[in-house]
C-alpha cells in the first residue's frame, strides 16, 4: 500500500538520508496484479478478548523500530543480497 511505502521512505530518510535525494522519489507505480486485494483490515479485538493479548506496539511505533533495525543490521542482510546468507539465528545468545 501506498501510504506504507511512503511511510518507510521517510521513516529512512530520517534515519539515514542519501545524498541522491529523498527515497519517495525512487517509487515507481506498476499495473495492480489480477485479483489483489483492495484493503486490509485488521481488527484485533477478539484476540483482546479471547486471548487477552494485546499489541505493544501500534504500526508507527512498530515500522520505526524495523527500519531502525535493519538500518542497524546492514551486514545481516547485505549479506542476504549478496547470497551469501546461511540462514544463521542472531540474538538468540
Amino acid at each position: 500500500n501506498l501510504h506504507v511505502v511512503e511511510t518507510i521512505c521517510d521513516l529512512l530518510d530520517e534515519i539515514a538520508p542519501r545524498a541522491q535525494g529523498a527515497r519517495r522519489d525512487l517509487i515507481t507505480f506498476v499495473a495492480d496484479r489480477p485479483g489483489h486485494d483492495r484493503r486490509y483490515a485488521i481488527d484485533a479485538s477478539k484476540l483482546e478478548r479471547d486471548l487477552g493479548w494485546r499489541a505493544e506496539e501500534n504500526f508507527e511505533s512498530g515500522i520505526a523500530k524495523t527500519a531502525r533495525w535493519f538500518c542497524d543490521n546492514r551486514p545481516w542482510w547485505q549479506a542476504i543480497l549478496d547470497r551469501g546468507y546461511q540462514r544463521a539465528r542472531i540474538g538468540l545468545g
